[in-house]
């Protein structure tokens, strides 16, 4: 081998992807277990995902607060004694509720899985909802948005998901003083018991587990049908956008930089747009090489960022472009994003340009997809909205094979100005 000669460069989109598949296994009580091995390193992560988002709830807030407070205290043990356990064993359990579903998150050593599930065990299983331990949560979150609510970039994220859902949708629904006040023990017992059932959950394994790791999960989950069984209708709520589409709010009169966000509505992932909104996403503002940083961070001078993303939401999706800039260039910044989207109606993206894109796109797949935690929430993401390894490599045919054109096409038929909510908060 002649060291001397580097080997040959190698674009990403050459390689042959290709997505590691699970085990499945079924617990007594028909709990599903889905596990995806691996020797690199002694730890482990373990995923309990319910149907428990705030799309369930029938009083604002109540299905996050019934997510964090499970955590805190039992009819056996304190916040206190259940958070110095996990402590103990350098171990780390994680609680969110996000719109549709709801996760109890266990990090943990390899060795250590054993002595830990019972405290899991009795976190989802028996949970107690303090009264000290709600009027704590709803002090500590009524503080915290006290703070937030000075913030405009935060005010923007929460006014813009109003524009584009309406208030009473779930994606549209914010937190506030009033709901926090409202939450009750007894509404969040009742929503625990409706969508926290053995029968609603499923399970996602991790990393380098014990070799009894589906006899300790039947164990502790699998050998009764703990709180009985639930069947939950899953609500076709509408959306509801405002009808104005320009906004401006005034939010701190000392700031010296305004949040802007320019948005629409775009349809959810199983349309076949979707895989390839993706690319033209990524075009437009989804790497730091995109062209809403070089227009107006770096040629402009306007912002530090400026993203475009586009939202996974299950139901209705949306096209969301922001960014922070000074006061006084707000309004320059927006026009500078709508120049960029006539500019991607108008002309084809250079070939340079959308291989750059291609492989940056990935390049970005494949470190996901490096190691298992990364390859569990892949398969998470995928199992969780009924869909399978083919949608995966639906989008990476069409990241591979997209032509000019079709990004052309796509830029006019999503790109207009005109259908875009505008929404500045300085």
């Amino acid at each position: 081998m002649n060291r001397t000669i580097p080997p040959p460069i190698k674009d990403a989109v050459e390689f042959d992807i290709t997505l590691k598949p699970y085990e499945k296994f079924t617990l007594d009580n028909g709990i599903p277990v889905y596990v995806v091995k691996s020797e690199e390193q002694d730890t482990l992560q373990l995923d309990l995902v319910f149907p428990a988002g705030s799309w369930y709830e029938n009083e604002s807030m109540e299905a996050a607060a019934t997510n964090f407070l499970m955590k805190n205290g039992t009819s056996k043990h304190t916040a206190l004694e259940i958070n110095e356990s996990i402590d103990y064993y350098g171990a780390y359990l994680n609680r969110n509720a996000h719109h549709e579903n709801a996760t109890y998150t266990l990090h943990c050593l390899t060795k250590h899985t054993e002595v830990l599930l019972p405290i899991l065990q009795e976190v989802i299983l028996d949970p107690a909802f303090p009264e000290e331990e709600l009027n704590l949560y709803k002090q500590n979150q009524k503080q915290k948005l006290a703070v937030n609510l000075q913030k405009c970039d935060f005010v923007a994220n929460r006014f813009i998901d109003k524009y584009l859902f309406g208030d009473f949708h779930p994606y549209g629904r914010v937190s506030s003083m009033m709901a926090y006040d409202a939450l009750q023990v007894e509404g969040l017992r009742a929503f625990y018991k409706k969508h926290y059932t053995y029968n609603n959950c499923r399970i996602f394994v991790a990393g380098n587990m014990p070799a009894t790791i589906i006899q300790l999960l039947n164990q502790y989950f699998g050998t009764t049908q703990w709180n009985g069984t639930s069947e939950l209708i899953k609500l076709d709520l509408p959306v509801q956008p405002a009808e104005e589409k320009k906004f401006r709010i005034f939010n701190d009169e000392n700031g010296v930089q305004g949040a802007v966000r320019v948005a629409r509505h775009f349809p959810n992932r199983y349309h076949p747009d979707f895989p390839k909104m993706l690319v033209l996403n990524t075009i437009l503002g989804g790497y730091f090489g995109s062209r809403l940083m070089s227009n107006i961070r770096e040629e402009k001078g306007y912002t530090y960022g400026i993203y475009s993303q586009l939202y996974n939401f299950r139901q209705v999706s949306a096209i969301n472009i922001q960014t922070e800039a000074g006061r006084d260039v707000c309004e320059a910044t927006i026009d500078e994003v709508y120049k960029e989207l006539l500019r991607l109606q108008q002309e084809p993206v250079p070939a340079e340009e959308l291989d750059l894109v291609r492989n940056y796109m990935i390049g970005s797949i494949l470190g996901d997809l490096d190691g298992a935690f990364q390859l569990i929430q892949r398969w998470k993401n995928l199992i969780l909205n009924d869909l399978d390894e083919n949608y995966f490599y639906n989008n990476i045919r069409t990241i591979k094979t997209i032509t000019a054109a079709e990004i052309q096409q796509l830029a006019q038929q999503y790109y207009t100005p005109g259908d875009f909510y505008e929404l500045v908060v300085i």
